[in-house]
Order: structure tokens, then sequence, then C-alpha cells
């Protein structure tokens, strides 16, 4: 029989977990569940999170909290800290972020650096804030969301992949800072998967050359990286072989190139 994630009872009895409303937040929510934590699920979308929040407690028996947040937004800790003060949070999954695709030089100021909040700061602020709670409790889990190719530079997605590759560095760092509290730390490198963002940037599922990875399955796999302490987890042996074989100027190049095209045809 698989043992549950959260069998040695490091992480529990609380998790957090960021951008919850739907993808890959909320299929972590849904494992973790199932392993009997109790979940904060932290969003935007108040009805969305309060929908699974009632799906998670009838059908694993656990308790769940909805804070509606916008991770953007400066100052969003204060907020979020005093939603959870009382609860023994063992476990932080930081998945927030999305991508907006475009010309550098053609996309708007405000929006870049709102992005970047996202995408970048609220991960500094989730481990800067939970971190010394999780030393104090004794240990746990942190799991931050970055991206594939974002450590090598994504042409046409410039500001995202510098903003993951800045949270893939953070975790790397952390995962050696905090080990000696028994605290774990793992950045998920997520590969192409299947959610709503593969059809934000106008691609087809259907069509890409490598399809898309369940949720189920880039969830299932980080969750035993963390278990195991791995500081990264890059889903999919198939991924895992290509991020290994193919230059990294190649990939840069290949992946440049097909966003370029499906903006083109977006246009």
């Amino acid at each position: 029989m698989k043992p549950s994630f959260n069998s040695t009872n490091r992480f529990g009895p609380w998790a957090l977990v960021t951008g919850a409303s739907s993808g890959i937040g909320a299929e972590f929510a849904r494992q973790l569940a199932g392993s009997g934590l109790n979940l904060v699920l932290a969003a935007r979308r108040g009805a969305l999170l309060d929908r699974l929040g009632e799906d998670l407690a009838g059908t694993f028996g656990v308790k769940t909290r909805s804070v509606v947040i916008d991770l953007s937004e400066e100052g969003f800790i204060d907020s979020l800290a005093r939603a959870v003060e009382e609860l023994d949070i063992g476990l932080v999954i930081s998945n927030a972020g999305t991508g907006n695709p475009g010309n550098f030089l053609e996309q708007d100021y405000d929006e870049l650096h709102r992005l970047f909040r996202l995408n970048a700061l609220a991960h500094l602020s989730i481990a800067r804030h939970f971190g010394p709670r999780l030393v104090a409790r004794g240990g746990g889990g942190i799991l931050l969301g970055g991206a594939m190719g974002a450590a090598n530079g994504i042409p046409f997605m410039a500001n995202d992949a510098g903003s993951k590759a800045y949270v893939q560095s953070l975790g790397e760092s952390l995962h050696i800072e905090l080990e000696r509290h028994a605290i774990h730390v793992t950045v998920l490198i997520v590969p192409p998967t299947d959610t709503a963002i593969i059809r934000k940037f106008g691609l087809d599922p259907t069509a890409m050359p490598m399809k898309p990875m369940s949720t189920t399955q880039c969830v299932s796999e980080a969750l035993v990286a963390l278990r195991r302490n791995d500081s990264l987890c890059l889903p999919g042996a198939t991924n895992r072989l290509m991020n290994a074989l193919v230059p990294k100027g190649v990939a840069r190049r290949l992946m440049g190139n097909m966003i370029e095209q499906t903006l083109a045809r977006a246009s």
C-alpha cells in the first residue's frame, strides 16, 4: 500500500495552498485532503474556493478555510497572516502564478510589475512569513511553484521567465538553509500541464509536440519529491530527459519560436 503523504505527521494538521481555485492548486488541495490534511485555500475567486472546500470536506472529512486574496497586491501577506494566525500550518504550497506571453517592449509596464509581484515577490513574502512559523513548530514543508525553462530564459515570456528563475534560485537556496530545521523545501518546475493557461497561451493541446501532463501526475510527483526533500522536481520522465539532453540555447530558441508563432496566429 502506498504510504500517505503525511504518514510521518511532519506536514500537518493544516496545509496552505495558494492559487487553489483551479488547475494545479486545486489538485494539490485534493491530494492533500486525501492524506487527511486540513486546508487553507487561498485565491481571488471566493466562490470557486468555497465550492472546492465543500467538496473536499464532504469527500475526505477534512476542515477547510477559504481566504479570498490577491497575491499580486503589495502587503497581501499581512491579510493572509491574520486569516491563519491561530492555525498550526505545517505545509505551505506557494503555487499562485500565471504567464503573459508577448513582445517585451510592447507589454504594459505596470502589468509587468504586477505579474512580477505575483510570480516572484509573493513567494518571497510567503516563505519569509511562514518559514519562522515552521521553525517554531519544529519542522514542516514549503513547495514553491517554478516553471520549466525559466532558469534558461524564455523569449516572448521574458518577465515571466525571469520571475520564475528567481523563485527557483530562492527555493534551492532555502532547501539548504532550512533543512537543519527539519523543513523540506522543494521547487516544482511546472512542465506543460493540462490547465487553463495552455488555452490562455493560444495553444491547442492536441496539436502540441508533447501532450500536456495531467495535473494529477504533476502534483503526485511533486508531493513525492517534497516528502523525500528533493530540492527540485520536474515531473515526467520525458521532460527530465529533454531537459538533460537538449542544449539550453537550443531549447530557448525553440521555445521562443513556438511562442512567437502562437502570438502571430492569435493576432
